[in-house]
């Protein structure tokens, strides 16, 4: 069992940044794929970023593509995503997931933390 606990969530002003951490508690963490999602109330969840086994290639959502980047501590188990110039459409709960088959396919997910930007 692959547990995900997310951090660094909170209020920040339009403009502003913040850097969410994920720890994993797995020891082959660094055999697998990672990501970043985040969901708006009342709504679907939505792909933010995707990192590597070897943090080698990224992908980000559009909507984040030149403010945010995905990055990883293997030998710490971590995922980090810093978020840069935020929106107030930014606001959400941001969950990692992990892709551990490799498959394309999230199948172990965090509790998620909030961001909340004020305008």
């Amino acid at each position: 069992q692959v547990h995900l606990v997310e951090s660094g969530g909170g209020l920040v002003q339009a403009g502003g940044s913040l850097r969410l951490s994920c720890e994993v508690s797995e020891r082959t963490f660094s055999d697998y794929d990672m990501g970043w999602f985040r969901q708006f109330p009342g709504q679907e969840r939505e792909f933010v970023a995707r990192i590597s086994w070897d943090g080698g290639s990224t992908f980000f959502g559009d909507s984040v593509k030149g403010r945010f980047t995905i990055s990883r501590g293997n030998a710490k188990n971590m995922v980090y995503l810093q978020m840069n110039s935020l929106k107030p459409e930014d606001t959400a709960v941001y969950t990692c997931a992990a892709d551990t088959n490799s498959d394309g396919r999230y199948n172990y997910w965090g509790q998620g933390t909030q961001v909340t930007v004020s305008s």
